[in-house]
């Protein structure tokens, strides 16, 4: 399958170019050309079916042509060795729990699968060393340099804003040495990520290094998050709770909603997404107005949220043709203060017993305010609430004992490397390594 980019002034890209790439030379995100319909028959049995199982008929939609079908099996099985249930908090919402992976965020499914996928290019190909830059206001960092860790052939960069993320979330991404380098670039997480695209329009830097990104902007990242979407489903249909499903997606850089997306448009039985943001509101302005206005980014306890122009818009406008109609008729919006976040921990806790990170907060805030009488909802809980810890126990009043994954993590040392938010400074970096 061939993939055009969004701002439409570069050629088509394979699979493998798009990859590699992962930004079009025109600044625009790769899109696939064709998004294939799955057939009635998969979702009439989808609840017999393993995760694997699922996940590999979905990959073989997108990836199907470029990939021979056991080195994508083999690649889906390896990614997805952990299990994403569903829990059911009350009455007819449900937790999507996303943070059974080995860094126990969400973001653990596209990383693994993109460490994998570039792994077999690499090796087919013979390739020299790639560079994977990404930016991260939190989870991306630790699921991307764990994905890729010890990989051969590929170095990561991973940049985060200085004491903009957790301490827990630090150290996941900052203990590690090896193939990985944490840049603390002084700033907030749109000036990481503009840092990043910066580096790939940047001749001399792309003559000299062989440069790909393993933010949401990567198609590798953000297709096989479409896995999960499929598989929820396949769970409420196995309890009998499969029709009028309505989906709850916390949302930053918008990758995990735009592969909800594309899952519906697979044929997933759902009735419409909510789009739940924190302060950072610029979608769900956009719902009300039909004008996108980028802002810069504000702090807040949901932290990975923190995004004020969110990159994946771009393909949530090329998929529905930039209809703004089209768009608030599947997705709808919400946006929570920091004060709403820890006050819907807080309710829950107290009425379930069901403890929610800051992300999940608002996803579980939104459907309790929007569900409607005859639906099932499903929020994303995105992270383990105890990578958020101080946040947590402040709202509950708790003592949330941490994991022994994170407790390692946090018992290793912090190596990382000062940068000003500079592109000079940080190319210079780059090709001094």
């Amino acid at each position: 399958m061939n993939y055009y980019s969004t701002n439409h002034k570069a050629p088509t890209a394979t699979l493998e170019e798009a990859v590699i790439k992962g930004l079009a030379p025109d600044r625009g995100l790769y899109m696939p050309e064709e998004i294939k319909l799955l057939p009635a028959s998969f979702f009439n049995h989808i609840d017999t079916l393993s995760f694997q199982e699922i996940a590999f008929e979905v990959a073989t939609c997108f990836f199907g042509n470029d990939i021979e079908a056991a080195d994508l099996k083999n690649i889906v099985c390896d990614t997805l060795s952990f299990d994403i249930p569903i829990v059911n908090i009350e009455n007819n919402i449900y937790s999507l729990e996303l943070f059974h992976g080995p860094t126990l965020a969400f973001k653990d499914v596209g990383a693994r699968f993109m460490a994998r996928l570039l792994r077999h290019f690499i090796r087919k190909e013979s390739r020299g060393q790639v560079n994977v830059l990404v930016a991260t206001s939190g989870d991306t960092g630790s699921a991307v340099a764990n994905g890729f860790l010890g990989v051969d052939g590929i170095h990561v960069y991973v940049l985060y804003p200085k004491g903009k993320v957790s301490p827990i979330q630090e150290s996941q991404f900052t203990t590690l040495g090896r193939n990985i380098t944490a840049l603390e670039v002084d700033g907030v997480f749109d000036d990481c990520q503009a840092l990043v695209k910066q580096a790939f329009m940047d001749e001399e830097l792309n003559r000299q290094m062989r440069l790909t990104s393993a933010n949401s902007i990567n198609v590798a990242r953000f297709l096989p998050q479409a896995f999960y979407y499929f598989y929820a489903y396949a769970q409420l249909k196995r309890q009998g709770r499969a029709g009028n499903v309505v989906v709850c997606v916390p949302s930053g850089n918008f990758g995990n909603l735009c592969a909800g997306l594309f899952a519906h448009r697979m044929g997933l039985p759902v009735k419409r997404f909510i789009a739940a943001n924190n302060a950072n509101d610029v979608f769900y302005q956009y719902l009300k107005t039909g004008t996108y206005t980028p802002q810069s980014s504000k702090q807040t306890l949901a932290n990975a949220m923190d995004v004020g122009a969110p990159s994946n818009f771009a393909r949530i406008a090329a998929l529905f043709n930039g209809n703004h109609g089209a768009i608030k008729a599947v997705i709808g919006g919400a946006t929570y203060s920091d004060a709403m976040i820890r006050e819907s921990m807080k309710g829950c806790y107290t009425a379930t017993g069901y403890i929610l990170d800051p992300h999940g907060a608002c996803g579980y805030r939104a459907l309790k305010e929007q569900l409607q009488p005859g639906e099932t909802g499903i929020f994303l809980e995105t992270a383990h609430p105890a990578k958020f810890k101080e946040t947590v126990d402040d709202a509950l009043h708790i003592n949330l004992p941490i994991p022994d994954r994170l407790v390692a993590f946090m018992q290793n040392e912090k190596q990382s490397v000062p940068m000003r938010n500079d592109f000079h400074v940080f190319k210079q970096f780059l090709l001094s390594r």
